[in-house]
């Protein structure tokens, strides 16, 4: 089956938004190690419905090396989002901020793959930043003592 490139974006995206939720349950009970093991099953469990057809001397080693250092850079992520969530991190902060994995890669590609960035896709960094910025705020700790507590605008007491 050949879906669009946005059709493999979008299960990526809804993929990986149940995915946080079930890391930060998984890592309120275990540790990120034991986590990551889980994760490499799960992975491979998953490889029979997606292994190419061709061994994999078929490949050049080029492509070999490059999947290998995907593959070593991609559980290095997995477990520090892990350790970052069991050491106390809230999933609805951790996993947006680790959401920012594009960004190397944005400001990298000009570079290293000879891709040009416009100033549209320079304005989206700018917004997920701010995003990140502003879903980590946490509310001041004599609101969040007293949330019903009725307050005025612009942060003045009644």
């Amino acid at each position: 089956m050949h879906l669009s490139w946005f059709s493999y974006a979008v299960l990526a995206l809804v993929s990986w938004g149940v995915l946080g939720i079930f890391q930060k349950l998984t890592t309120n009970y275990i540790s990120a190690e034991s986590t990551m093991i889980l994760l490499v099953v799960g992975f491979l469990l998953f490889q029979p419905f997606v292994y190419p057809d061709k061994p994999l001397s078929f490949y050049p080693t080029r492509a070999i090396v490059y999947g290998l250092l995907s593959g070593l850079f991609s559980n290095l992520g997995a477990w520090g989002l892990f350790e970052a969530m069991k050491s106390g991190g809230k999933a609805s902060v951790v996993a947006p901020f680790c959401a920012l994995y594009p960004l190397p890669v944005v400001l990298l590609a000009p570079v290293v793959l000879h891709e040009s960035i416009t100033l549209l896709q320079g304005i989206g960094v700018a917004c997920a930043l701010t995003a990140v910025v502003l879903l980590s705020q946490e509310a001041p700790a004599e609101a969040a003592s007293h949330p019903a507590a009725p307050t005025e605008p612009f942060g003045g007491s009644v």
